[in-house]
């Protein structure tokens, strides 16, 4: 499981010309799953992203989580985050998980996530839709993470 972290000033999805979701500061996470992923992944990935020193302190260092700051996530499913490249030009989605296994375990990994940060402070996009997703990245900071599960 991928997780692609961007700190945020703010964020939002909109849905066929209407605003499903929107945050303000705190990070929008783009979650793929791959074909093998598991329950523990999601757990791991939720802690992980919850616990992410991305924040500023009063010295300007990246020293506080999300937790601490009391900021908000936005969780949007990404496929995409697990396309393979190397051959043509045309992405192969084969490490993706398929649809019913991914939608369980995104649906684990935001209820873990409003487990660690808040109910409240938790916005979603809608899973299999088209969506058009804006934010604007503060720094910008973006970080790659990863569950604890070793992958190719």
């Amino acid at each position: 499981m991928k997780a692609l972290v961007q700190r945020v000033t703010q964020a939002s999805v909109t849905i066929a010309g209407v605003q499903h979701s929107v945050i303000g500061p705190g990070m929008l996470i783009l979650l793929g799953v791959k074909t093998d992923d598991a329950h523990e992944g999601a757990a791991y990935l939720a802690e992980r992203c919850a616990n992410l020193r991305l924040f500023e302190d009063a010295q300007g260092k990246m020293n506080r989580s999300i937790v601490e700051t009391s900021g908000e996530a936005l969780v949007v499913s990404q496929f995409t985050l697990y396309a393979d490249t190397r051959k043509g030009n045309r992405p192969g989605f084969t490490d993706a998980a398929p649809p019913e296994l991914a939608q369980a375990l995104y649906e684990d990994f935001v209820r873990e996530l409003r487990g660690r940060i808040g109910d409240a402070k938790v916005a979603t996009g809608v899973f299999r839709s088209a969506m058009q997703v804006q934010l604007v990245n503060d720094g910008p900071v973006t970080l790659l993470v990863e569950s604890n599960k070793q992958t190719p």
